[in-house]
């Protein structure tokens, strides 16, 4: 007998077991929303409007990065490098970038670190984004070697939402304001509101109980609007652009610290 189909993240057909991915991480995540689809909405030289005067390297952090090829396609475009290049040497926007990726599902890491075609500037580790010593040891461990204390750039691709499910209001609270002062921008796509529910009838389907802050949650509605309330009111940031929405109905959102406004000043 046929083992039942899994529902995608959108309920689309993926393999067995639908819907088994109470944190986000399916293992074939990129096949229901590919990284062009974020990729085409940033500028190629973004970078270099961001840093126009370094620092070098840059330093990126991307979390809850799946196996690995939105990061590999996030670090290509920035970068200017075409899908065949795989030398970061002589990046078109003259910037180098050294890229960590973390995820909370050692598997998913596994195969990205086995795939990963820079491995000397992309670099993967499992973590537990919402475990404050692990993270805070990791982070400022792997920050030190460069002498810094902050990202120059962190990306937070369709992970909200898993945070806010798993940890509540506050946990999402508690994350933003942590990634807003552990970095100077943050590149940020909310899942909808819509998501939120389709991830829990998922879990009913599976005859699971709900996720435990589903109904709880007084953060709801327009999340890309929440999130940027949350980020600009409490997290000291100031919203910079948004460069559209994805096809699937996802909005990218740059955030910049006040810090950097405050030291131009």
């Amino acid at each position: 007998m046929a083992a039942p189909m899994r529902e995608g993240p959108e309920g689309l057909p993926g393999g067995p077991e639908p819907g088994a991915a109470p944190y986000g991480n399916f293992p074939n995540y990129s096949r229901f929303h590919p990284p062009e689809g974020r990729v085409r909405l940033l500028p190629p030289a973004l970078l270099g409007r961001l840093f126009p005067a370094g620092p070098s390297p840059l330093l990126g952090l991307d979390v809850g990065c799946n196996s690995g090829e939105l990061s590999v396609a996030l670090y290509r475009h920035l970068l200017g490098l075409q899908e065949n290049e795989a030398s970061p040497d002589q990046p078109v926007v003259g910037k180098i970038l050294n890229l960590l990726c973390c995820d909370i599902d050692a598997g998913l890491i596994e195969r990205a670190q086995r795939c990963s075609p820079f491995p000397g500037s992309i670099s993967y580790a499992t973590l537990d984004v919402m475990d404050a010593s692990a993270r805070e040891l990791f982070l400022s461990s792997y920050l030190s070697r460069f002498s810094r204390s902050t990202f120059d750039i962190c990306f937070c691709m369709s992970v909200t939402m898993w945070i806010h499910l798993n940890h509540g209001d506050d946990g999402l609270v508690e994350f933003l304001s942590y990634l807003s002062s552990r970095c100077n921008y943050l590149l940020i796509e909310p899942q909808p509101w819509k998501c939120y529910r389709a991830a829990a009838r998922r879990l009913r389907k599976l005859g699971r109980n709900d996720f435990d802050h589903f109904r709880s949650l007084a953060i709801n509605g327009d999340m890309a609007e929440r999130i940027t309330q949350i980020l600009t009111e409490d997290g000291g940031m100031e919203l910079v652009c948004c460069f559209g929405s994805t096809s699937w109905d996802r909005s990218l959102l740059l955030f910049k610290s006040n810090r950097l406004t405050q030291k131009q000043l």
